[in-house]
């Protein structure tokens, strides 16, 4: 259909002639939003954004609720030529501020309810349009799509050329803004459309955020490019999930979804339709694989992506989906372990710094050479900084992040083996196991840990459990047992914010 923009031509593809066929059910009103209602209304989008001085290469930041609106804005924006950049919810001004600051953007389109209070944020960042997404006044940006006619003749945009920006976390130093191409969008969706054979008559339930390469370009994108439909929901809620079940085949979950899904006696049932449960974003617990699997017969298919590269790699549909695995590299992805201080290449089953490299991976960080060319080589590798491992038959294991690598007394300690010891101690729910500074010692190992409501384990407990499985530098020094694990939007375990909370722990 628009064969002059990349990215655009691969997710219109399969519902080229298919105008009546159902892409989205709004699960908020049940409204039934149809391919030919979806991409008029992303063409009168694009036009509405040309109109307001977007051209080619010209950032389109958003900050709103979850609605099919934005999808049509983020579409819209594609076929404008523009460069989508999407902002977390939970985002405050001031943190809006320096990303609009950043990236500079000709358009800022917000929540209603907090158009007043970033409309100074806005201004101060020189963005000359700030709008909404609301439907009941006049002047927001869905009366100004509602004001063109469909028809949008997208704007040339080719493979290299940049179709979004997405800004990491930032849980060290300044947020990075990941420059990614039309070409690593469109070539990830295509291969995960067919590694797990998605089709027109897949039915996924869609319950995650839209500001996360999750949600937006795995989610989203692979819906469009199969043809299939997509239960539109504002967020997670189990019962909600649970009742979509029997209309859909497919969902994609972070490990939280899974865990709370399990909480319910009608999952069994329910679930009987569906044909494929995807979990990624954080690390899934080998007993909620094996839970999951014994309630539904189903087995989570595990994969690992993130934000400058979508996704690496994926356990197979066909073949073993091995627990505690983020599966093979997918095809046309390659992987490697480096020395974390040399960058020398490591054989197989020996820990190291994983690398990347495909049409996958992103351009580069905006505005950041310097650090893009600390992360991404030359020669395409980018260094994920994430520790791992490679078995004898290719699956990839994340240990951990680089930066949560535990040095203590000299000795090199990898948290994701002290975590997978305590998380076997019966009355567990999980844990998290941390650096912090030692004055003998250098770093302390300390694991926080989240028990069973009727556990009577305590700190002298789970040290005893442990004491023979784990060398004694490895040991935790202290245990701490919390209530819940500090998580971000998107189930992460934020390990930097426990750093912070218990960086005093051992200081005399």
């Amino acid at each position: 259909m628009y064969v002059w923009n990349h990215l655009a031509q691969a997710i219109s593809c399969a519902s080229d002639g298919r105008h009546e066929a159902t892409f989205l059910t709004d699960a908020r009103s049940d409204r039934v939003i149809t391919y030919g209602d979806f991409w008029a209304n992303a063409e009168r989008m694009a036009a509405a954004l040309v109109a307001l001085g977007v051209q080619p290469g010209d950032r389109v930041a958003v900050q709103a609720p979850k609605e099919p609106a934005m999808l049509e804005l983020y579409v819209g924006t594609v076929l404008a030529g523009g460069v989508f950049l999407p902002l977390n919810t939970a985002y405050t001004p001031d943190e809006v501020g320096f990303f609009l600051g950043d990236a500079t953007p000709r358009v800022f389109v917000c929540d209603p309810i907090n158009q007043e209070s970033l409309k100074k944020v806005a201004r101060d960042a020189d963005v000359a349009q700030v709008l909404t997404l609301g439907r009941d006044e006049v002047g927001t940006l869905v009366s100004a799509r509602d004001g063109q006619k469909p028809g949008f003749r997208a704007v040339p945009r080719d493979a290299l050329d940049l179709a979004a920006i997405l800004y990491t976390s930032g849980t060290t130093g300044r947020s990075k803004g990941a420059m990614l191409t039309h070409r690593a969008l469109a070539s990830n969706s295509e291969t995960l459309r067919d590694y797990w054979r998605f089709t027109e008559q897949d039915v996924l339930i869609h319950a995650l955020p839209i500001f996360h390469t999750h949600g937006l370009f795995v989610a989203t994108n692979v819906t469009l490019m199969a043809g299939g439909a997509a239960i539109f929901m504002p967020g997670f809620d189990t019962a909600a999930v649970i009742e979509a079940m029997p209309k859909a085949t497919t969902l994609m979950g972070v490990p939280t979804f899974y865990t709370r899904l399990l909480k319910d006696d009608r999952l069994a049932e329910a679930s009987r339709n569906m044909r494929l449960f995807i979990s990624g974003s954080a690390p899934l617990l080998a007993d909620t694989h094996d839970q999951w699997r014994a309630v539904t017969g189903h087995a989570i298919l595990e994969r690992y992506g993130m934000t400058e590269t979508n996704m690496n790699t994926s356990n197979p549909y066909e073949g073993e989906r091995r627990a505690g695995t983020v599966g093979l590299p997918l095809p046309g992805v390659e992987v490697k372990l480096c020395d974390p201080e040399t960058g020398a290449e490591l054989p197989n089953g020996e820990i190291g710094v994983l690398e990347v490299r495909g049409d996958n991976v992103f351009a580069g960080y905006w505005q950041m050479p310097e650090k893009t060319a600390e992360e991404l080589r030359e020669d395409g590798w980018f260094i994920t900084g994430d520790l791992a491992m490679i078995d004898a038959d290719g699956y990839v294991t994340i240990v951990g992040r680089g930066k949560d690598l535990i040095i203590t007394g000299g000795f090199n300690v990898y948290p994701k083996e002290v975590e997978s010891v305590i998380d076997d101690l019966a009355g567990v729910v999980e844990s998290a196991v941390i650096g912090v500074p030692h004055d003998d010692f250098g770093e302390a190992v300390v694991a926080v840990v989240v028990l069973e409501p009727e556990a009577t384990l305590d700190e002298a407990g789970i040290l005893a459990g442990i004491s023979r499985r784990l060398a004694k530098f490895k040991q935790p020094k202290r245990v701490i047992v919390v209530d819940a694990l500090p998580r971000n939007t998107m189930g992460k375990v934020q390990k930097n914010i426990m750093r912070a909370d218990y960086a005093e722990l051992f200081r005399r």
